[in-house]
């Protein structure tokens, strides 16, 4: 605990003050002040069909998945929890952008408004909140019709009730996009809010959206504001980042956790108390050098309950824990509020959702054939082929494309008529992420393809057509690559030679841990992977499942 004469010198070096305790602050209680945190919700105002992640004890390396999430059960849980005194709801960003057609076809005002209406006070600012251009996302704020497609929603668009913060994210003029931190008050005891984006988003995001903004480095940021927040008699500090890293198989030990936040936290200030954090989707809740950090998965699908204990007398943080809580569809009933509103925005939404795109002559599935199988499935050599096709529309150099299974959320399921809607396709690729060309030699393909092992699963890529290659696994050992099999269109990659491939932003990005694809060189964004699936379907109907093949496994 802080000694009050070392905080008085302290505040009067920085130029402020700080008042003596009262007595009955002397005598007072600790503050307990509960923190109701999200992070990359994506506009998922449905149950998203993935579920959440389950840990399952039984089995250190294999989570379970369970229905779960939806803004109307969301809403319940966090109204629930908000009985208790002290209640914040924060997040750490992407909470719109690559959302599924539901917000998207809004330009995310349902989510905006669902989250006003549960409550969410302060978050940070995602990468993917720029997914239409920072000019948008003060329109989030504000309020407003859309400058290109005007009013489209049930009743005119008001803006977030929350509060936007932006601390790292500088406009050309100098100033943030948005306040770099907001305090709030709890039984006279206040807590500093620092809201701050990746400093990589310009490498994430399209150059028209990064177009009149820059992004500083968060810890420098941070550590800058610490003296000013201090010197205002803060002394409780929460850091709302949107990036994140990877955790071990436990949710609570953190054991193993990698990734940028591992080596950001260290770097804050002693100050720092908490650190929301978001982006790579993690789960986990653990403590790095002293501070609390905490992230939530995704898509609304479960919650970070956070508590801090406040020594009213000095401000500052004497206690810090923090749990997980699963939104499960059979734990939490409808809120009627965010139902209502909803269902005004399906109603619209539907004849769009509904729209023939095309046809098939059958189902098509993405699952890869189960643990013994080689990890390819028809749905996701659709999806690569499409993503060739729309890539060498633009730049016909274009060779291969790869797909991450985890970005492919839905079946393409035949109906009786065999109609393919845009509502289906979309339901496929919901997170609306961009097509982008980078280069890679031989030598840094194959070291993208050994990088399918992963401890909690292989995570084999999809591939478009021409593109070959075999893999085995030893026993309890990491994917190998079969010598010269990796090919395209028959002939093996030569290691040092170029090859311009097209993936998405996420894979480019490093995600699901492939960071392989990070070294490419030459990125260009090619388009938006719904409109090439779209694009595919009509030219290629009625659509057959192409034979397997490119994927081979042996023992």
């Amino acid at each position: 605990m802080r000694n009050w004469l070392v905080a008085i010198g302290l505040a009067t070096a920085l130029g402020g003050c700080v008042a003596a305790p009262s007595p009955a602050a002397e005598n007072a209680a600790p503050v307990r002040i509960n923190l109701l945190a999200i992070n990359d919700f994506h506009g998922n105002l449905d149950p998203p069909s993935g579920g959440a992640r389950i840990f399952n004890p039984a089995n250190p390396q294999k989570w379970d998945v369970i229905p779960a999430g939806g803004a109307p059960r969301l809403a319940t849980a966090v109204k629930q929890l908000s009985q208790r005194p002290n209640t914040i709801m924060v997040a750490a960003g992407d909470l719109i952008g690559a959302s599924p057609v539901l917000s998207s076809l809004y330009h995310d005002e349902p989510t905006i408004e669902a989250l006003s209406k549960m409550g969410m006070a302060i978050t940070s600012v995602g990468n993917h909140e720029f997914d239409e251009g920072w000019q948008e996302l003060k329109r989030m704020q504000e309020g407003g019709c859309h400058p290109k497609d005007g009013c489209k929603g049930p009743k005119p668009f008001a803006g977030a009730d929350f509060e936007y913060l932006a601390a790292s994210t500088y406009l050309d003029s100098g100033e943030t996009l948005f306040p770099a931190y907001a305090v709030r008050a709890f039984e006279g005891v206040k807590v500093a809010f620092i809201g701050l984006t990746l400093e990589g988003t310009p490498d994430i995001i399209t150059p028209a959206a990064r177009a009149g903004i820059s992004f500083k480095d968060e810890a420098e940021t941070v550590n800058a504001l610490v003296p000013k927040i201090r010197a205002e008699g803060i002394e409780a500090i929460v850091v709302l980042i949107h990036e994140g890293g990877y955790a071990g198989a436990g949710l609570d030990d953190c054991h193993g956790l990698s990734g940028v936040i591992a080596e950001i936290v260290p770097k804050f200030d002693d100050a720092v108390d908490v650190v929301v954090t978001g982006h790579t989707n993690g789960i986990y809740i653990c403590t790095v050098d002293g501070k609390l950090v905490t992230s939530a998965g995704a898509y609304g699908t479960r919650l970070t309950d956070i508590a801090m204990t406040v020594d009213p007398r000095t401000g500052d943080v004497i206690g810090k824990s923090a749990r997980d809580v699963v939104i499960t569809l059979d734990g939490y009933a409808e809120d009627p509020e965010q139902v209502e509103l909803i269902s005004a925005y399906r109603v619209m939404a539907e004849p769009l959702m509904n729209r023939p795109v095309g046809a098939t002559t059958a189902s098509f599935s993405r699952s890869g054939g189960g643990p013994e199988g080689a990890g390819e499935s028809v749905m996701g050599n659709l999806i690569a082929d499409a993503m060739l096709e729309a890539a060498k529309k633009v730049e016909p150099g274009v060779q291969i494309a790869f797909m991450n299974p985890g970005g492919i959320r839905a079946d393409l399921v035949m109906r009786d008529t065999g109609v393919v809607t845009y509502g289906d396709i979309f339901a496929i690729q919901p997170f609306g992420n961009d097509l982008v060309a980078i280069t890679l030699t031989g030598s840094e393909i194959e070291r993208v393809l050994r990088e399918q092992y992963q401890p909690s699963g292989n995570n084999i890529l999809q591939v478009s057509e021409g593109f070959t290659f075999t893999w085995r696994q030893p026993a309890g050992q990491p994917i190998e690559i079969v010598p010269g099999s990796v090919k395209l269109n028959g002939v093996p990659l030569v290691p040092g030679q170029p090859y311009r491939i097209v993936t998405n932003n996420f894979l480019v990005g490093g995600g699901d841990s492939f960071a392989g694809f990070k070294i490419g060189t030459k990125r260009e964004i090619l388009g938006s992977d719904i409109a090439a699936l779209e694009d595919y379907v009509v030219a290629h109907s009625p659509l057959a499942p192409a034979p397997k093949g490119r994927v081979l496994r042996v023992e």
